[in-house]
């Protein structure tokens, strides 16, 4: 007779990813620029986990930190599969234009400027400065070594520099 004060394992992925939804969205929304890609992204993502999560022996130590990894590496690839294929378009919004209104320009430019950086530039700098990961943590997560995560975060950088709006950046005179 199975113990019914533990949750089941299928009740403990229910809550996982019911916890972790948004900030998976946050962060595939920041990596594709589309609201339907990211949740598509966020889908298949934690369709791989759950089958991970379901094998005799596939306990997750960090789930979180797990999940984030199979994002990153499930866009970095669906990128490489769909650079021979199809071409995204611009999105249809889905809001009413009231809403479209009330979103910061600063929050616009920086979705502007994130769209221009090749994909992994792209997934480096959401990593490392929206998810505050540490170099190693993020070259973990991409596959890369620590010194091409610093390389690819200097000259992503470097590119939003100068394609940011002057207006826009902290600080200025």
């Amino acid at each position: 007779m199975p113990n019914r004060s533990s949750p089941s394992r299928e009740q403990e992925f229910e809550e996982f990813a019911q916890a972790c939804a948004a900030q998976l969205y946050r962060s595939a929304w920041l990596l594709c620029g589309s609201h339907y890609q990211a949740e598509d992204l966020v889908q298949e993502t934690l369709a791989k986990v759950y089958a991970k999560w379901h094998r005799p022996f596939g306990r997750i130590d960090n789930p979180a930190a797990y999940a984030q990894t199979t994002l990153t590496r499930t866009f970095l690839s669906a990128v490489r599969r769909r650079s021979h294929g199809e071409q995204s378009h611009a999105d249809v919004p889905d809001q009413p234009v009231a809403d479209l209104a009330a979103v910061a320009d600063v929050r616009v430019a920086l979705h502007d400027v994130l769209a221009e950086l090749p994909k992994a530039d792209r997934a480096v700098l959401v990593l490392r400065y929206f998810e505050d990961l540490s170099v190693d943590e993020v070259a973990v997560r991409m596959g890369l070594s620590a010194g091409a995560v610093r390389n690819r975060s200097m000259r992503a950088l470097q590119r939003i520099r100068v394609l940011i709006d002057d207006s826009l950046r902290i600080g200025k005179d």
